[in-house]
């Protein structure tokens, strides 16, 4: 039985990953600095910031899949959330590596493209944004999500350990689709996020399909669903708020979501599969 270490198990996402890892039959370790309301496996509170610790809970482990962090801008001083989420990362990728862990998944964000948080009110470049898409953060967290995959890059180049650095789009538990209907009509909510989400439950998947996969290097890959989160069509929401981007990498159908998806359904032979109109009436 293969053994793999959750940092952050206990947040949001965390409880999906544990799950998703424990069904295919993982032995599970939860690094976090709080229990978690269920417990599905062991915690091991850590403070991720001391190398020390991290190199106690990663002990054994054959992979390990980062998703604790500060998870938004400005909740925290600038200067708390980077260090937090740098060196948090920077241990993990360094302690695995040097113990011989051969696979890493950490977690970016869409945010790392700098529409996010952006006070100067910055749009897209292109739609639907892809991973060549510039990063152009004005805070410090979309800035330690960059450093945090350069970091990954780092690691890759010198010891060969596979890191996949997801930018994960909106990220949506089940019992959030109730908060959908309040939305789904007003694109300016949502519009800093182009609309994206992601079901906890395929962002699950994909983190472990990359644990699994073989050979993918140091690679970044946006994860989200196959649509976006509004029942308003793509090309409508782009003419209402971002009526100056004309240029449109793919036909934007229906609803198609404007964060793209494709490189991490092709790398991982993944494919996101809840969608929120099934959880919610129209």
């Amino acid at each position: 039985m293969k053994k793999v270490v959750v940092t952050g198990g206990s947040g949001l996402l965390g409880s999906a990953v544990i799950q998703e890892f424990l069904n295919h039959g993982y032995q599970v370790i939860n690094a976090d600095l709080k229990h978690p309301e269920e417990a599905l496996c062991r915690t091991v509170i850590t403070d991720l910031t001391n190398l020390g610790e991290v190199y106690g809970v990663l002990a054994d482990a054959d992979a390990v899949v980062h998703l604790a962090a500060i998870p938004v801008a400005y909740s925290h001083p600038n200067e708390v959330t980077f260090r937090n989420n740098v060196m948090s990362t920077y241990n993990i990728l360094e302690a695995a590596s040097n113990l011989g862990i051969k696979k890493a998944v950490i977690s970016s964000s869409e945010s790392s493209y700098g529409i996010c948080f952006s006070k100067q009110n910055l749009g897209p470049q292109y739609v639907p944004i892809d991973e060549e898409h510039p990063q152009m953060p004005e805070e410090s967290y979309g800035l330690s999500k960059i450093v945090n995959e350069k970091t990954a890059d780092m690691i890759h180049q010198r010891t060969g350990m596979q890191v996949v650095s997801f930018r994960l789009g909106n990220v949506i538990s089940p019992e959030m689709y109730q908060n959908f209907p309040r939305f789904i009509h007003n694109p300016e909510e949502r519009k800093p996020i182009l609309w994206s989400y992601i079901d906890t439950r395929d962002a699950a998947t994909a983190y472990r399909l990359a644990i699994e996969t073989d050979g993918l290097g140091s690679v970044a890959l946006n994860i989200g669903a196959d649509e976006t989160s509004m029942d308003m069509e793509s090309k409508q929401l782009m003419e209402i708020c971002f009526p100056d981007v004309k240029d449109f990498r793919k036909d934007l159908a229906g609803f198609a979501p404007l964060l793209n998806n494709e490189k991490a359904k092709k790398l991982l032979n993944w494919k996101p599969v809840h969608k929120w109109r099934n959880y919610v009436k129209l």
